[in-house]
């Protein structure tokens, strides 16, 4: 199911991003759009994780390197039957995550050092948990396509002018509706997308770690956290905030016109609701390999 969301996904952006070429380019934009989506296909399904990391300065971690979330990461893997993915941490004081790679077999996730500094054990393992449920539903690669289709969209769209040097004016306006709606596409496709995810995630990652109140507890942390505390990387790399956790931008309001996440809120009193109906508490569950 995983490949064939993903295929479904890869040919939609690729319609689109063709479209927006047509539509600025005729045939000869048309082209070029094909060969540039087939391109950023390519590049996305092989190196995602890769491109994501270098953005954030992710370091992987070692048995010199916060091993103790490696170690962390790793049993909720095992517990899960996952393959172990490679854990990586951010140095950034906001508490946030997120996971990539193309398939569990090939995945990463990182942890902000603010993350591992504001949370408890076991609100740092209901987050990775959180961000291993993304990796076993393949939501990591369909995460980074969209990032990938949506900032190339944009970019295009901002050259618009340039195609539409020496057109007639019916041309002038088409280029115009173009460099305002194909963004605003693009990020419709990613909210979707995002939002859906979200819900997915935290209950199988409630599953993967044991407790439901724990994502609850740190979920209603980071959201405090990164409504006050700057990340710099993610404000720069806008493209990549729908595979956080939490949205991390604040900074210049972007997370207000399209947001890419679920309200927390809904996503505590689900979380809260699961719990009742599991009967769970904030205490330690029996299944705690790291504490």
């Amino acid at each position: 199911m995983g490949y064939t969301k993903t295929a479904i996904l890869m040919a939609a952006m690729t319609a689109l991003f063709m479209a927006v070429g047509y539509a600025l380019g005729g045939g000869a934009g048309l082209l070029i759009a094909l060969v540039v989506a087939v391109g950023m296909n390519g590049y996305s399904y092989w190196n995602s994780d890769k491109a994501v990391l270098r953005m954030h300065s992710a370091q992987e971690c070692n048995s010199q390197v916060h091993p103790d979330l490696e170690r962390m990461v790793h049993a909720l893997a095992d517990g899960a039957d996952m393959p172990r993915p490679r854990v990586y941490v951010i140095n950034e004081d906001q508490p946030n995550a997120f996971a990539t790679g193309r398939n569990p077999e090939n995945a990463a996730v990182a942890a902000t050092t603010g993350l591992l500094r504001r949370m408890s054990n076991e609100e740092v393992a209901a987050v990775m948990a959180h961000e291993l449920a993304h990796i076993r539903n393949y939501d990591t690669l369909i995460m980074t396509i969209t990032a990938t289709f949506a900032g190339a969209i944009s970019m295009l769209a901002n050259f618009a002018m340039f195609f539409s040097a020496g057109r007639n004016r019916g041309n002038i306006i088409v280029t115009l509706l173009v460099m305002i709606l194909a963004p605003m596409a693009a990020a419709v496709v990613q909210m979707a997308i995002s939002r859906s995810r979200e819900y997915e995630a935290d209950r199988v990652g409630a599953a993967i770690c044991g407790n439901p109140l724990w994502l609850a507890s740190a979920l209603e942390k980071i959201q405090g956290f990164a409504s006050r505390i700057d990340y710099d990387r993610a404000e720069q790399n806008p493209q990549t905030a729908h595979m956080f956790i939490i949205n991390p931008l604040h900074v210049h309001k972007r997370d207000k016109l399209f947001s890419t996440h679920p309200n927390t809120e809904n996503r505590i009193s689900a979380l809260v609701k699961l719990a009742e109906e599991q009967g769970k508490s904030m205490e330690r569950g029996r299944a705690n390999p790291w504490g």
